[in-house]
């Protein structure tokens, strides 16, 4: 049987091996610890964990058993148009921004977090699948034993975060305006890309499943 420690630390591992893989939260991460200072990486992290808290409690209550794939799909349509939105008015509002303050697309870290999450296809495509088994296996043992592989999976996301916006906070007074401006436009980028990118192969999943 899987004991209290082991939970910890598969929710630790797993959470880590997802932190380090760069997406909008990385990025939202960035661009506010430029502006916000290094407490942004825990604020965003804050916000992300109240979404990760809400679907902990879903999958506990066995809302998990009835996301289907047009469910998936949807919230993947969606999210990756959000994800293109933000994108487009990072890179506009890159253009002009400023070390002293100016323009940002995310007012709040916590926001961040929240909206990053809310948004990210993967996020609800991880949790409804392999993070919803996981949760479940921990419950065989006890909610207490789920409730530490979550703890472990936040852990590993408040300490990587933290890290980089820690480091990005520093180099800023190395930093030019010009390649704020380009970091920031960088990011927007991605954010345009990485939603296209899934918006597209979900539909052509979803054609997939229609014809199989």
């Amino acid at each position: 049987m899987i004991d209290i420690f082991t939970m910890l630390f598969i929710g630790f591992s797993i959470g880590l091996t997802g932190a380090l893989v760069p997406g909008p939260m990385l990025f939202a991460t960035i661009e506010t610890s430029l502006t916000r200072g290094w407490t942004s990486g825990p604020r965003v992290v804050f916000g992300h964990a109240l979404i990760e808290l809400l679907v902990f409690v879903l999958i506990v209550t066995g809302f998990s058993t009835l996301a289907d794939h047009g469910v998936i799909l949807w919230i993947s349509i969606i999210g990756g148009a959000v994800l293109v939105i933000f994108g487009v008015t990072t890179v506009r509002e890159g253009r002009t921004a400023t070390l002293s303050g100016g323009n940002t697309v995310f007012k709040s870290p916590f926001a961040a977090g929240v909206i990053t999450s809310i948004s990210h296809p993967y996020f609800w495509l991880w949790w409804l699948t392999a993070g919803a088994g996981l949760i479940l296996m921990g419950l065989e043992v006890s909610l207490f034993a789920a409730s530490v592989f979550l703890a472990g999976h936040l852990m590993a996301d408040l300490g990587w975060y933290t890290v980089v916006s820690t480091t990005m906070s520093r180099g800023k007074s190395l930093m030019s305006e010009v390649l704020y401006q380009r970091i920031l436009m960088g990011c927007g980028v991605f954010l345009i890309f990485f939603g296209l990118w899934f918006m597209t192969s979900q539909v052509n999943l979803g054609r997939f499943f229609e014809y199989h």
